[in-house]
């Protein structure tokens, strides 16, 4: 299933309901919503737009059965702009512009994993336009961080003189990244952290058992969207038990179903909670039980800063088994490192 079909289908999480209505009952041209990674910034960021261009709009968000429902759940919707990465943008079934598309399809480039300034000045010529269907127009950035400099520049001058008719909702997991100018033109919201009780109940409504719900919160830091995307991804919560202890003997099957980024993300929560315990915290994505006796601060520390070197070309590996064997050999390393 597609995360565009998944989406479609996942009910909206109680918290996100309680946000979205808070929001609209509040005035305003453009929002920043703000916070960590999975808590669920872009579904509120989609149901906001939803309420705004729908025919009969009530305080609890859109009717759901209109044609201006309809054409925003088949992503074709005239009033709404949507700015995102290309690779976030397919992976989300938004359509790309035909110009990107036709380039992708060629092979003249691939998918851009930030905001492209030409899909920007669309956006802004966009937000010139009369609204198709008379009930104003919007337009959503997912993730907002993603945008370059120049990008933001050419948004930030809509934003302070913005038409009429047209709402914005800037969605982000990094809003320190984004200029101070476009954080001082928006209504700032930070998401709201749910209690363990609603998403244990939310992840069983999606399918997710009780005890796997438990061990998947944990390894996404409680964040519930990311553990759901960890369930959908057929993750064990066995083998991420398993993992610290395999990788302290060496063993690279245990990142074996792991692509090179995620597998670097797994190493970093575990350095992470490593940390944590040589200082006297609790972890906080494995069980105590499950890690291994920690080394010094000084490996884990040079660890840390070797891991976050590797985060910056995970995506891009030159071979993908090859690095996997070699951040396994590097975590060994350094938990069997005396200085």
């Amino acid at each position: 299933m597609s995360d565009a079909a998944a989406l479609a289908e996942q009910p909206v999480a109680p918290w996100i309901a309680a946000q979205r209505d808070q929001l609209l009952a509040q005035r305003g041209h453009a929002w920043l919503l703000q916070g960590p990674s999975g808590l669920g910034q872009y579904r509120l960021a989609l149901e906001l737009v939803r309420a705004w261009l729908c025919e009969a709009p009530t305080p609890h968000g859109a009717c759901g059965h209109c044609t201006s429902c309809h054409a925003i759940d088949v992503r074709a919707h005239a009033d709404l702009c949507v700015l995102m990465p290309e690779t976030q943008m397919v992976a989300l079934g938004w359509p790309l512009p035909e110009k990107a598309q036709a380039e992708i399809d060629d092979k003249k480039r691939k998918p851009s994993r930030e905001i492209r300034v030409e899909a920007m000045r669309d956006a802004v010529e966009f937000a010139q336009r009369t609204s198709a269907r008379g009930r104003g127009k919007a337009v959503l950035v997912y993730p907002a961080e993603q945008m370059n400099h120049v990008t933001a520049n050419a948004l930030l001058k809509t934003l302070e003189e913005p038409p009429g008719d047209v709402r914005f909702v800037l969605a982000t997991e990094a809003a320190h990244q984004l200029l101070p100018t476009i954080r001082s033109r928006c209504l700032g919201h930070t998401m709201v952290w749910p209690q363990p009780p609603a998403m244990h109940a939310w992840l069983a409504g999606q399918g997710v058992a009780q005890d796997a719900a438990q061990a998947l919160l944990r390894a996404a830091g409680g964040r519930p969207d990311d553990a759901l995307a960890l369930a959908r991804a057929g993750r064990s919560p066995q083998a991420w038990a398993q993992l610290p202890k395999a990788v302290a003997r060496g063993d690279v099957s245990a990142l074996a179903d792991m692509a090179p980024a995620e597998a670097v993300d797994a190493l970093q929560k575990l350095c992470h909670d490593l940390l944590a315990r040589r200082v006297g915290a609790p972890p906080r994505y494995f069980a105590e039980a499950d890690l291994p006796e920690p080394p010094g601060v000084a490996p884990l520390t040079r660890w840390a800063r070797a891991l976050a070197k590797e985060a910056r070309t995970a995506e891009h590996p030159f071979n993908a088994g090859l690095m996997l064997e070699s951040l396994v050999a590097q975590a060994r390393n350094a938990l069997h490192s005396r200085h």
